[in-house]
């Protein structure tokens, strides 16, 4: 009896503290969640892949977007930025047929989107973020939209813990 007790309450004391290594925000706004962490963009790149692609999700496209302002920067005459940059984008079938079943003008918050990018300022900082989406509409609406914000907080989270 005594070992059962004590198994429960390393178990709820491990589950206490996963849960508290969570990663703040650096940035938060109503429009996108930022953090940060020291590392190597490919190591990140890769788990956030993985973070999304494990839940059964397919990566729609992936956007260059580091590469794009490298190549144009001589047309536009732009500073360099980005070391490295990517935006995936994805959608869930199951969380988005529940936003568009609740609004159908939803479809405006599809595909999301979450970046990774490491910039020429901070190259030993690997940024992850994502654009939120915007609680509008009933409540049934808003309800669907806090759940792709649950998604891609629980995507980011497991890409920041990946290592």
């Amino acid at each position: 009896m005594k070992s059962r007790i004590l198994i429960a309450l390393v178990t709820c004391l491990c589950l206490f503290s996963q849960a508290s290594l969570a990663k703040e925000p650096l940035l938060e706004t109503e429009h996108m969640r930022v953090y940060s962490v020291e590392g190597e963009f490919a190591t990140y790149r890769e788990a956030l892949e993985m973070a999304i692609t494990n839940r059964g999700i397919v990566i729609n496209n992936v956007a260059y977007i580091g590469n794009m302002l490298k190549r144009t920067a001589a047309d536009v005459g732009g500073k360099p930025l980005y070391q490295e940059g990517e935006a995936l984008e994805f959608c869930s079938a199951v969380i988005s047929r529940r936003m568009m079943e609740a609004d159908i003008h939803n479809i405006v918050f599809c595909p999301y989107i979450v970046a990774v990018y490491v910039t020429k300022a901070e190259p030993n900082t690997v940024y992850v973020s994502y654009r939120r989406p915007i609680p509008v509409g009933d409540d049934a609406s808003r309800e669907s939209l806090m759940a792709v914000e649950e998604l891609l907080e629980e995507i980011v989270q497991e890409t920041l813990d990946a290592f």
